[in-house]
C-alpha cells in the first residue's frame, strides 16, 4: 500500500482532462461562430457538452438545433488560444467582461482557420481539425439545479453525431471504420493548461480484446431515419 497521504482541497474547477472541442454554429445572419470548449464527453454516437447558457454558441445551437464539433490536434494550441478570450456576443456579457473577453465577429480570420461545407447540417467544418463531427441537438438540460444562485447559468446539451469526417492517416489499416489510437493526438485541456498524448499507451487494456463493432450504437437504418426526420 502507498504511504502517500491524501488531503482535502476545494478547487474552483474540476477539469481533470478532456479533449478541446472547437464548436462551429450558425449566426442569425448566416455567418459562422467558433467557440472552444473543454467540457464534452461521448458515449456511442452521442455527445454531451457542458456550455455557458448565455454564450453566442449556445444561443445559436438552441435556435438551429445544429452544430459541428471539431477536434483539434495537440499541435493546434495557438489556434485555440486566439479564440479562447473572444465571444460572438455583442455587447459582451458582464461575466465575460470580468474575464477580459472581447467581441470578435469574424473568428475564422482571427484564428487563421479555413472552412469546409458540411453534408447534413448548416454550420461549417474547420479544415485544420483532423476530426469533424456534424451534430443535431437531442436534448437540453439545465445544470446546477440544486444550486439556486447558479441554476440556469450553464447547460448540458446532448447532440447526436450524424457524420464523422476524419483525416485518412488516422484510420486503422485494414479497418474502414476505426480510428488508430496510436496515431490520434488530441489537444487535452486539464486545469486550464494544454496537454497531449505523446507518451503513448501506458499499459495493455483488457477492453481492447473486445471487438469495437460490438459497441456500435446505430444501424444503417437508424441513421437513415435520423436524416429523414430533418427533411
Amino acid at each position: 500500500m502507498s504511504s502517500a497521504k491524501h488531503t482535502i482541497i476545494s478547487p474552483a474547477i474540476l477539469y481533470w482532462g478532456t479533449p478541446v472541442v472547437l464548436v462551429t454554429s450558425e449566426n442569425e445572419d448566416g455567418t459562422s461562430n467558433i467557440a472552444p470548449i473543454s467540457s464534452a464527453w461521448w458515449l456511442g454516437h452521442s455527445c454531451l457538452m457542458g456550455i455557458d447558457a448565455e454564450s453566442k454558441t449556445t444561443r445559436n445551437i438552441i435556435r438551429t438545433n445544429e452544430c459541428v464539433l471539431n477536434l483539434p490536434s495537440d499541435s493546434m494550441g495557438d489556434y485555440v488560444n486566439k479564440l479562447a478570450d473572444t465571444t460572438g456576443s455583442n455587447p459582451v456579457s458582464d461575466s465575460k467582461t470580468s474575464r477580459n473577453y472581447k467581441f470578435v465577429k469574424d473568428k475564422w480570420t482571427r484564428a487563421g482557420l479555413h472552412s469546409q461545407t458540411s453534408d447534413f447540417v448548416t454550420p461549417l467544418r474547420i479544415a485544420e481539425c483532423p476530426v469533424q463531427m456534424e451534430c443535431r441537438v437531442v436534448q437540453i438540460n439545465d445544470l446546477w439545479k440544486d444550486l439556486p444562485g447558479r441554476s440556469g447559468l450553464a447547460l448540458a446539451i446532448e447532440v447526436r453525431v450524424l457524420r464523422i469526417h476524419i483525416l485518412q492517416n488516422l484510420q486503422m489499416p485494414g479497418y474502414p471504420n476505426r480510428v488508430d489510437p496510436d496515431k490520434w493526438r488530441p489537444l487535452i485541456m486539464a486545469f486550464q493548461e494544454f496537454y497531449g498524448l505523446k507518451d503513448g499507451k501506458v499499459a495493455p487494456s483488457v477492453l481492447s480484446r473486445i471487438s469495437e463493432e460490438k459497441y456500435r450504437p446505430l444501424t444503417g437504418s437508424d441513421v437513415t431515419e435520423l436524416l429523414e426526420d430533418k427533411s
